[in-house]
């Protein structure tokens, strides 16, 4: 699934910002300089706002459509900050065979929250996940780490009632 960018309230902070130019600084001239950049500047802001690309994108000298490219096609990148609530379900081989792809569209019309993004209130955010490892108890959830398995998208109201 494609992550989709939203519209998010960005409020980063100088010091942020700072630390952000001195990553960039300290990849300068480094051939593949842009994977760790990413990397860390995620670390820094916790996902990786437009804003952020822009400023990557001017001190590198690359366009930031190559950067949102790098951005949307890894998938350990983030476009949207987690939700107080951070739910992921798997679509991995097995989960996905059992019926997650069900269970996911359950939450997302449950919330009003498409996939890859956050809930304009910041309560809810809601990822696709790849194998997590848990494929004996497929299809799985995860709500904050708390993992619920062998699902079926009729208890996705009962599970999410605990979160609202």
């Amino acid at each position: 699934m494609k992550k989709k960018l939203t519209t998010v309230d960005f409020h980063g902070t100088p010091e942020q910002e700072a630390k952000l130019l001195e990553v960039i600084a300290k990849y300068d001239g480094v051939k593949g300089k842009m994977m760790p950049i990413l990397q860390e500047a995620q670390d820094i802001y916790g996902y990786l706002p437009f804003e952020v690309q822009k400023i990557i994108a001017e001190k590198t000298d690359t366009p930031v459509e190559e950067i949102y490219g790098i951005a949307t096609f890894y998938s350990q990148f983030k476009l949207n900050p987690n939700g107080e609530y951070s739910i992921a379900v798997c679509l991995g081989t097995a989960c996905y065979v059992k019926g997650s792809a069900a269970v996911l569209e359950e939450i997302s019309k449950e919330l009003g929250v498409e996939v890859g993004s956050t809930s304009p209130d910041g309560k809810y955010s809601l990822e696709a996940t790849r194998c997590i490892g848990a494929c004996g108890l497929a299809p799985v959830m995860t709500v904050n780490g708390d993992v619920y398995g062998r699902l079926t998208k009729d208890q996705v109201p009962g599970i999410l009632a605990k979160y609202r």
